[in-house]
């Protein structure tokens, strides 16, 4: 399987980077993003694009993939309903849409997130737009496209979030969270099994296209 992955500098697309390049599952893997990942392997290998929503320039390294795993995310606080729908539903959405042109049978895996609202109404400003977000790709000619939806998520294998606030979160809870995947399986998953569900849905396709944690970590065993 020949894996397109977005977010690989990232704490979630970091871990699954991790899983795909372990996995005999996973041939070749082409991260692609405005940051190196800062790993190297003979599997990987890194295209730099300085804008996500102008693919045009690079569409033909972007052909013959299998799947695509679409981590990239930003946290909401501070930020008005459009600039959040910009970075996230305008951006997504593009890049989808340039892949499902060059790839016919592409699996695209999107990480959402807990909470989000399939109805696009609710009070929560984030649910809503992750919400359209899901709607959107769910309705794109792709071979078949999966919403993955983590709670808290343990950074395993020395992958770190970005966010300064979620650091700082991290670090607070960090004695506990092996505890808490423990006794809260349903809330609680790892960037290790976030990878490997991944890679399990893109080579089998179960039937559920909305996958929580608790669906997230049977997936990943």
């Amino acid at each position: 399987m020949k894996v397109l992955l977005f977010g690989a500098s990232g704490m979630v697309g970091g871990g699954v980077l991790i899983e795909c390049l372990r996995s005999p599952e996973v041939t070749e893997v082409l991260s692609v993003g405005r940051s190196p990942s800062g790993k190297h392997d003979p599997k990987l290998r890194e295209l730099q694009v300085p804008d996500l929503t102008r693919l045009e320039p690079f569409e033909g390294q972007l052909r013959g993939y299998d799947a695509a795993f679409f981590c990239l995310g930003v946290a909401s606080a501070g930020m008005t309903e459009a600039e959040y729908r910009r970075t996230t539903y305008d951006l997504t959405v593009a890049v989808a849409n340039t892949l499902v042109r060059l790839n016919s049978g592409l699996t695209f895996v999107y990480v959402s997130g807990a909470g989000t609202d399939s109805s696009e109404h609710g009070r929560r400003m984030w649910a809503r737009v992750k919400g359209e977000t899901e709607n959107a790709l769910l309705r794109m000619p792709f071979k078949a496209a999966y919403m993955f939806r983590p709670a808290l998520i343990q950074p395993r294998e020395g992958v770190r979030s970005k966010t300064r606030s979620y650091r700082l979160v991290y670090a607070i809870l960090w004695p506990f969270l092996p505890l808490l995947l423990r006794l809260a399986p349903n809330s609680t998953t790892s960037t290790d099994r976030v990878g490997r569900a991944m890679i399990r849905v893109a080579g089998h396709g179960p039937q559920k296209h909305l996958l929580e944690t608790r669906d997230i970590n049977a997936l990943s065993s």
